[in-house]
């Protein structure tokens, strides 16, 4: 971050500090105590069961010059709010405001986080590039990515994420997108959101709160976010796979062995592209990454050196042998449209054993989760010859699979991770290829870990 003073921050956000302090200089924001550098800000930040104030004297420790409060605390220099996370999110909007880096920003139901990953792969030859670390895209981690943006950034790739109203517009207002990346609207976070409708109203606040000559970048495949293409003074783009009539479009797809290769036409260009990553979908976000790298002026050459290297982050998708089998590690998120598509993939890969299923609970999905689990189990008897499920809701995964064809002996649920992994080591062998998805809170990476004996990390 770049040097400021206690002044300026308090200005910017609202708050107070004694005359005295005014003229101290900070050179970042951290809110975690143990992070915490020399010259840094402390910012103090109160959750349901952690108080950060009741850490300032660690952050002094370590190096903190001030701290950022509601409370006055006598062992640094303050700049006193009402709300600190939201004080966070004022200084991080006028941080932005402040350097000239243009903002991509990216928001959707599924898939943000690969496409962000994409769009920086395509763009970091041309510009100097930074964008927000894993799924730093909520009120905490976009403020810490704005304000950890260097000076000479010229790009800055973000992601901006939501599971109840409003969230969007103000990730939005803090970020100012000079380019809003819509990637779908699913059903993920229908919970809190209401229905599909819903989720497209927060999701166009990426436009509404945003510049007034903010580019819409849109996925022209989805109904929803095709007919608001009249709407509003946003300028709009759209690129699809099945609808001809978007500016950039994919066709002559090839779903490989080793990943996806198509065509893209858009805007006067004509070329192909190849994708080291499995399944349709991941057509959707590399095409999204080709359309902003062509608003950009990049090259496709350039985009297609850098996307024919790409690797995902975290645990999405990774594909690898162990043991004599096929694994696919899917386990950071699920809802039914992302589970959909990993079914798809476990019935792509050449198998000379068994495709087997291995499927958490898709959370927040409200009144819909009972229809969804089971419809999801619909898909996995036509997909899978062996589902294993875990949690609440994928009972009722297992009953659509049979009700879909699969053999009840086939289908089996388990209410601990352990008994999962005991079942799967007894029903799994060489030439088998096996899915682990579930949503975040259900952790499928300790099934996945109990059953290949990764008796550490499973801890």
């Amino acid at each position: 971050m770049k040097e400021l003073t206690l002044q300026q921050l308090a200005s910017w956000c609202g708050g107070k500090v004694a005359p005295e302090y005014e003229a101290i200089k900070v050179n970042g924001i951290q809110s975690d105590s143990r992070k915490v550098q020399p010259g840094e800000l402390f910012l103090a930040l109160r959750g349901e069961r952690v108080d950060g104030h009741e850490y300032i004297p660690a952050a002094k420790e370590k190096g903190a010059v001030a701290a950022l409060v509601s409370q006055e605390s006598g062992e640094l220099p303050c700049i006193v709010v009402e709300n600190t996370l939201r004080a966070y999110g004022e200084i991080a909007r006028h941080y932005r405001e402040m350097l000239s880096f243009k903002v991509v920003g990216i928001t959707g139901s599924v898939g943000k986080t690969t496409t962000k990953e994409m769009i920086a792969s395509v763009l970091a030859r041309d510009f100097k590039l930074f964008k927000s670390a894993g799924n730093h895209n909520n009120d905490i981690g976009l403020p810490m990515t704005i304000l950890d943006t260097p000076e000479d950034t010229e790009l800055l790739v973000a992601e901006l994420g939501t599971n109840h109203p409003g969230e969007i517009s103000y990730l939005s207002a803090i970020a100012q997108p000079d380019y809003a990346v819509i990637t779908n609207i699913g059903t993920t976070h229908i919970e809190y959101l209401g229905s599909r409708e819903g989720i497209l109203k927060e999701k166009l606040d990426i436009l509404r709160a945003s510049l007034k000559n903010t580019v819409g970048i849109f996925n022209g495949d989805e109904p929803l976010l095709w007919n608001v293409r009249g709407l509003g003074d946003h300028k709009k783009y759209y690129y699809g796979i099945d609808n001809p009539d978007c500016d950039v479009v994919a066709s002559g797809i090839q779903e490989l062995e080793d990943g996806v290769r198509f065509h893209v036409s858009g805007f006067g260009h004509e070329f192909e592209l190849f994708v080291p990553a499995l399944g349709r979908h991941m057509v959707y976000n590399a095409l999204t990454a080709a359309t902003v790298g062509l608003l950009l002026e990049v090259k496709p050459e350039t985009m297609q050196n850098e996307l024919s290297i790409f690797q995902n982050t975290g645990m999405r998708q990774k594909v690898y042998e162990k043991n004599g089998m096929t694994i696919i590690e899917d386990c950071y998120n699920a809802g039914p449209e992302s589970t959909e598509a990993a079914l798809g993939v476990l019935a792509s890969i050449k198998a000379t054993g068994k495709r087997i299923a291995v499927l958490g609970d898709m959370l927040e999905l409200g009144n819909r989760s009972s229809a969804e689990h089971y419809r999801i189990g619909r898909i996995a008897a036509q997909k899978a010859d062996l589902l294993l499920t875990y949690g609440a809701h994928s009972v009722r995964t297992v009953t659509g699979a049979i009700t879909g064809g699969m053999p009840p002996k086939h289908a089996e649920h388990f209410d601990t991770h352990e008994d999962l992994a005991r079942v799967l080591k007894m029903r799994a062998g060489e030439g088998d290829v096996i899915l682990f998805k579930g949503s975040r809170g259900m952790k499928m990476e300790r099934s996945l870990q109990l059953f290949l004996d990764d008796t550490d990390s499973a801890k």
